[in-house]
């Protein structure tokens, strides 16, 4: 939602984020900076200086936004079941024997039939909605004006401030706690338009004609108290107010006259709903900090948990000390490290030598990570740099995406890292060589070269193995022993997901001159490491708190989070890694 964009907005022109794995890099993606905002302000940079020093101000901001998006989700949630409800009710008017029970069970068939509907997705949910909305839009246009003129022709008066003034005047107290029902008013209006043609547009619809049809007490406005609406939308004001002094660089004086101003007129109408908290309005707050919790459990263990992996990454010196072989005996094909860390070498990769001293004659460390920008574009999606010398065969990828970015084509990862690879490994040669002797080379953001897909020769595989293209591709013997090729392609046949995996084969384009043959000997050592096979390294973390830690910690990394993490996807079902390619590394975490 808005506030959660809010917060990303001020992360990415200021230090608040919590997660120490922001990179000069991602500041050159074409969606971070707004060209408007680069006015900086000196008042506003001794404040933000203040707020990134300090931890408790970080934190308390962090609460701030999630508090008011479970908010929002309570109110997402709970809309829906209460407003079809209420239009069911409305059917009472005309049947006034119709029993209660009946409503709730006409309104949980509908609320199911609405949410099978919206498995399909929300543009069939629209066009089917689309002549109902029209008709009410109508409908309740004709009773607008066929009541004004029959009633009260003279309430236009009413858009006068004076009758305000003259309705708080007279109607005190009563008139105060109206300012929720007018609240209601409003916000349904907002969602008419933001949820255009979905359930919960067309329940609220519902709800507010089967009002205008009935002078009947129902329980919309007593169940949906306009106190949720109220205390997300106090929380974007004060959003809003530091984006002005932060993010805009206007005067910190600015930004407080505008969170006071509006601020006291959201005040105003939050004090009226707080006599409504008996009345059901603290079931959205209780629910908005249990979520609150559950999100923060999620973000404190997951940040503890880079912490480690951060502070116990293994030094590079130590890497080079041991040659190009690693120490190790390096068969053929590719193996994918997983790692959260963007720089240095994680534990999970000694544990695994330490264990089985063998590892794959390519290795690539993958990071994905989230930045702080809606979406990124394809071409500046993948970082790409070495690690070590080139005989190490060492490489680095982080695949940055938008926090609102969906993945579509998870199966074309493979084959997108190697092309991003072998594009590196030409600009590398083509540029500086200096990076030779780099510990941790430069990463660069390879996509956007306007050779990229002509370094290599990419042919379709059917599911035989052969290879769709016209010309006969080279044949590159595989590593793997006939019982592991059996097994593996009993796997394939066995699992449809395997199946429907896209399968290419590359090999060096015939007419492409290579300067360095040594450039050469790496592409065709990549090509043939991908013909080997790949394999995915992931890490099985365990995850225990310290022996020294306080019980409220030892609740949180026992209990809580260690339950969040066993309810959730594991990386190999979110990434769709075949069984076959899959290797866990356990590791102890003690945080």
């Amino acid at each position: 939602g808005g506030i959660f964009a809010l917060y990303s907005l001020l992360c990415r022109h200021a230090k608040f984020s919590l997660l120490p794995n922001h990179q000069t890099a991602d500041e050159e993606l074409s969606t971070y900076h707004n060209p408007r905002y680069s006015y900086r302000n000196p008042q506003s940079l001794t404040v933000k200086r203040f707020a990134e020093r300090h931890k408790k101000a970080k934190t308390a901001l962090l609460l701030l936004v999630l508090f008011g998006t479970c908010l929002l989700i309570c109110v997402g949630f709970l809309t829906p079941a209460i407003s079809i409800r209420s239009a069911i009710e409305g059917v009472k008017v005309r049947s006034s024997e119709l029993h209660y029970g009946v409503v709730l069970i006409i309104a949980c068939i509908l609320l199911v039939g609405l949410f099978v509907l919206q498995h399909r997705g929300t543009y069939r949910v629209a066009f089917m909605f689309a002549p109902i909305v029209i008709l009410w839009s109508l409908s309740i246009a004709a009773i607008g004006v066929y009541n004004i003129l029959k009633w009260n022709p003279r309430v236009y008066k009413a858009l006068s401030p004076y009758y305000i003034y003259t309705f708080f005047r007279d109607t005190r107290y009563d008139g105060w706690i109206s300012l929720g029902g007018v609240l209601l008013c409003v916000t349904g209006a907002e969602a008419m338009f933001a949820d255009l043609g979905q359930y919960t547009a067309a329940s609220i619809r519902a709800a507010f004609l089967s009002k205008n049809f009935a002078a009947v007490s129902t329980s919309f406005y007593a169940s949906i108290p306009g106190l949720t609406y109220m205390s997300a939308m106090f929380v974007t004001t004060w959003l809003t107010a530091l984006i002005i002094n932060f993010v805009w660089g206007q005067s910190l004086v600015l930004a407080l006259l505008f969170a006071l101003f509006f601020g006291s007129i959201e005040m105003i109408f939050l004090s009226s709903s707080f006599i409504r908290i008996s009345k059901g309005g603290w079931v959205p707050l209780v629910l908005s900090v249990i979520f609150m919790l559950i999100m923060f459990v999620w973000h404190y263990g997951s940040r503890k948990k880079y912490l480690y992996d951060f502070h116990n990454k293994v030094p590079m010196k130590q890497i080079l000390t041991l040659g190009p072989s690693l120490g190790i005996v390096r068969v053929p094909g590719i193996g994918l490290i997983f790692t959260a860390l963007v720089s240095g070498v994680p534990a999970t990769f000694t544990r695994f030598l330490t264990n089985l001293p063998t590892f794959y004659q390519v290795a690539v460390f993958v990071c994905e990570k989230t930045v702080l920008v809606p979406y990124v574009p394809q071409k500046e999606r993948y970082l790409i740099g070495r690690i070590g010398p080139k005989s190490f065969r060492m490489y680095r990828c982080i695949v940055r995406n938008g926090y609102k970015d969906v993945q579509k084509n998870e199966d074309d990862f493979e084959n997108d890292l190697i092309m991003s690879i072998a594009e590196f490994i030409q600009l590398e040669a083509e540029g500086s060589g200096t990076l030779e002797g780099s510990v941790d080379g430069r990463m660069a953001v390879v996509r956007t070269s306007e050779k990229f897909g002509k370094r290599l020769e990419i042919s379709e595989l059917e599911r035989n193995g052969e290879a769709s293209s016209s010309m006969p591709p080279t044949i590159l013997n595989s590593s793997k022993s006939h019982i592991l090729q059996y097994l593996q392609s009993t796997y394939e046949m066995e699992s449809p997901g395997s199946t429907l995996r896209r399968r290419v084969r590359f090999k060096l384009q015939p007419e492409m001159n290579y300067k360095d043959p040594n450039v050469k000997d790496e592409l065709l050592e990549l090509v043939e490491a991908k013909q080997s096979g790949v394999a995915y390294v992931l890490g099985h973390s365990h995850i225990k708190a310290k022996m020294n830690a306080p019980c409220l910690k030892r609740f949180v990394i026992h209990v809580a989070y260690l339950f969040l993490r066993k309810n959730c996807r594991a990386p190999a079902v979110v990434l769709n890694i075949p069984q076959t390619c899959l290797i866990e590394v356990g590791m102890n975490y003690y945080l």
